[in-house]
């Protein structure tokens, strides 16, 4: 199949039609997204995407890569996680993207990846150079599956052999990985073993729970995993930021009253006391599924917490954007993203002193364009919607990443390949 079946089902009015059409292609060509039922202990059907090259290219490069997640280490250098054909890769620039190293393989051996709409590696990388990785591997056909970890000291050459993240059986996904201002590696997920204990006593449990641990050294070691929040959405990503060291931030889509499935913001305490939930808007999406696409979080040097996100609620439906000037306690009214006659999704945000970025993924009927929107007064007021980049095929989902003075996008075409491009602050 090609990307012109996937226009023309939109063309026809199909959008949920191009949804299916892009999960059977193996690719987010015009970033389609379908609401999926609940697995039992999963909550994702898996559908194949790939969102860089459509599964045709297997070889071990960069340029084959299905999905890639950048992050800026603190000496500048810009550090990609990627997967290629069930195997999951690490590769380094220190020309802002124009040069990479070779990939070095985290996964010895193919693997059954949880690559799926809204899963991916995750990367991170402390000011020692020691370089972070995460992944999941599903570990049956219920979509239960379990969160691997391994790390490198030798600025990348090497990495440990992968071993479980967390300490419980049950199922893992989705999990996030940040280096807290004090240098502790912080990790978060969505656990399912509330669901597992329930079940043994024949009761429900809706969703997942927020989970967490800590490494205080460089990712030698993890305390064991606890809880922060039950009954959360299962099978979104995470957003994760710091108000301080030790305290982290976290946004993810929760379950409120059972079936709503709206957006929450735990801003922890210190290392080991999230703090109260507060709902980030009353979207009332009521769906006993799985939507696929989590929110994304900025926190700026003066404190305010930028989050986007996506939602087919009652109230609103779209991608949209609010701030908090007080911890999370209160936020904005929603401002809407995009155009609502065009397909949006993927939303991003990005903060460095002065400047604030939002990108997001929009299909017009024949290209996928990242848009985006710049403030320099903390999100009080924003620039008109401009246009980052675009591609005319298959694309993975774009991602922002900054060095505590630019934002750049980060963004996997099947077409350009990987493009890594600085968002400049001024048309």
């Amino acid at each position: 199949m090609t990307i012109v079946r996937m226009k023309r089902a939109i063309s026809r009015g199909g959008l949920l039609r191009a949804a299916l059409l892009a999960t059977t292609m193996g690719f987010a060509g015009a970033g389609a997204l379908a609401a999926a039922p609940e697995a039992p202990m999963g909550g994702m059907p898996m559908g194949g995407m790939s969102h860089g090259t459509g599964g045709a290219c297997k070889d071990a490069r960069l340029g084959c890569a299905s999905t890639v997640t950048p992050t800026l280490a603190p000496d500048g250098s810009l550090w990609l996680a990627f997967d290629v054909d069930n195997k999951v890769y690490v590769t380094h620039s220190t020309d802002r993207g124009r040069r990479f190293s070779a990939p070095v393989a985290i996964t010895p051996e193919k693997v059954h990846l949880d690559n799926g709409p809204d899963a991916r590696s995750a990367i991170a990388v402390d000011a020692q150079g020691r370089v972070f990785v995460s992944y999941a591997i599903f570990k049956d056909n219920n979509y239960n599956a379990e969160v691997f970890f391994s790390r490198s000291t030798d600025q990348g050459k090497s990495f440990s052999a992968p071993r479980p993240l967390v300490d419980n059986t049950a199922s893992q996904r989705f999990a996030a990985l940040a280096v807290s201002p004090n240098g502790d590696l912080f990790a978060t997920w969505l656990d399912k073993r509330g669901v597992v204990a329930a079940a043994k006593k024949g009761k429900t449990y809706p969703g997942a729970a927020l989970a967490y641990a800590w490494s205080k050294d460089g990712g030698a070691h993890f305390t064991p995993s606890r809880i922060a929040l039950d009954n959360t959405c299962e099978c979104c990503r995470i957003g994760v930021g710091f108000n301080g060291p030790d305290q982290p931030v976290v946004v993810f889509r929760n379950v409120f009253g059972g079936t709503v499935r709206d957006h929450a913001l735990l801003s922890f305490k210190d290392a080991n006391t999230p703090g109260p939930m507060h709902r980030v808007a009353v979207d009332n999406w009521r769906l006993n599924g799985c939507p696929h696409q989590g929110p994304s979080l900025a926190i700026s040097s003066a404190g305010a917490y930028h989050v986007v996100w996506s939602t087919q609620g009652d109230a609103r439906k779209g991608l949209f954007y609010a701030r908090s000037t007080d911890k999370g306690a209160h936020f904005s009214a929603p401002m809407t993203l995009g155009n609502p006659d065009h397909e949006r999704s993927r939303p991003y945000v990005g903060a460095v002193p002065g400047t604030v970025w939002i990108v997001w993924k929009e299909f017009d009927g024949e290209n996928s364009v990242v848009n985006g929107r710049v403030s320099h007064d903390d999100g009080a007021r924003w620039s008109p919607v401009r246009t980052v980049a675009r591609t005319e095929d298959a694309s993975d989902h774009p991602m922002l990443a900054n060095d505590g003075h630019k934002i750049y996008l980060s963004w996997m075409t099947k077409m350009e390949g990987y493009r890594f491009i600085p968002l400049e602050d001024k048309p």
